[in-house]
């Protein structure tokens, strides 16, 4: 029988799907690998698992220990799968910037969900980094995942997004296109193309309120730019490790307000029910589409499922109080 396991065997090898009539005025073959098909709905699902068996390789995660994770919710989705299908308790901190869908559906999956304020600096006691910190020092046979600095998260995708793209495009693949939050897809699918093709573009969609585009060009950290922002699961106002700025060509940053009117019309157009930062990935192609020519093969990667921002990016009321729509 053609069977799986459990749901876990059923991540990767997500689509390779051609853009038609919202990338009609780009040049070139404009491609989305679209990882809203992985089982959590994300690209996430892919470095949660790896994070967990890791974890479990190296003895810090053992038989009935608690995972412990600071996640903008879709990293969460991902190992809540895992912990279910493996046996662990999960407790996630968010900030209270993300929608209240990621909130229900984590908790919907079994994990417990703390809630942190988003306009504090990443050392403040009640950020949700420092939270994660506490609850892990606090509780005992707890392993802390830490995405943003776990370099597992990069390996998953250099060992099964990267060559999935290269095998999808059969290796004609010139430009890779990705928002960039933890760095560990962007870096991880960045390693494996380059090896295959040191020619090949890699540019990273960053957002106002971010430090990554300054820093990749100045190689300093400009305070003044940081604030909060809007979009979620792209942009940081910290270094994570995973980030490999030397594998990166761009980064170019895209507003709250296009990322948010580019994912309404990845639906309409696309019929792709998408995530608030595939907008921001195609609204920074789109911005850059000058850059390219007809014999260019792009390849943009949207992370997640729409599902997670009907209350947001898809709700006429909440875009009007943004001032997005009139």
């Amino acid at each position: 029988m053609k069977v799986y396991d459990n749901i876990l065997q059923t991540i990767g090898n997500t689509p390779m799907i051609r853009l038609n009539k919202i990338a009609e005025d780009i040049p070139g073959t404009i491609l989305a690998k679209v990882e809203y098909f992985n089982p959590g709905h994300s690209v996430k699902d892919r470095m949660a698992l790896k994070m967990v068996e890791d974890a479990e390789k190296a003895g810090k995660l053992k038989p009935g220990g608690t995972i412990i994770e600071c996640t903008s919710g879709n990293t969460g989705m991902g190992l809540a799968l895992a912990a279910i299908i493996k046996g662990y308790k999960l407790i996630c901190t968010l900030s209270d910037k993300q929608s209240k869908e990621k909130m229900d559906i984590l908790r919907a999956l079994g994990a417990e969900v703390h809630v942190c304020p988003t306009n504090v600096a990443p050392e403040h006691p009640e950020s949700y980094y420092s939270v994660a910190e506490r609850l892990h020092k606090e509780i005992p046979n707890s392993f802390y995942a830490y995405q943003y600095d776990n370099l597992s998260n990069r390996q998953a995708h250099y060992e099964s997004t990267g060559p999935e793209i290269w095998d999808q495009t059969d290796g004609k693949i010139t430009h890779f296109v990705v928002g960039v939050g933890t760095g560990g897809t962007i870096s991880g699918v960045a390693k494996y193309l380059k090896e295959k093709n040191p020619n090949i573009k890699i540019w990273g969609i960053d957002t106002y309120g971010s430090v990554f585009k300054t820093y990749h060009e100045t190689g300093e950290i400009d305070e003044s730019e940081i604030h909060s922002y809007i979009t979620e699961g792209i942009g940081e106002d910290i270094l994570p490790k995973n980030v490999d700025f030397s594998l990166i060509d761009h980064f170019e940053k895209v507003t709250d307000k296009d990322g948010a009117l580019v994912t309404r019309e990845l639906a309409l157009k696309e019929g792709l029910f998408l995530g608030y930062s595939a907008g921001s990935a195609f609204g920074g192609l789109r911005q850059l589409k000058d850059q390219l020519t007809e014999d260019d093969v792009v390849v943009v990667l949207f992370h997640d499922h729409g599902s997670r921002y009907v209350g947001k990016v898809y709700n006429d009321e909440w875009m009007r109080e943004q001032g997005f729509i009139d």
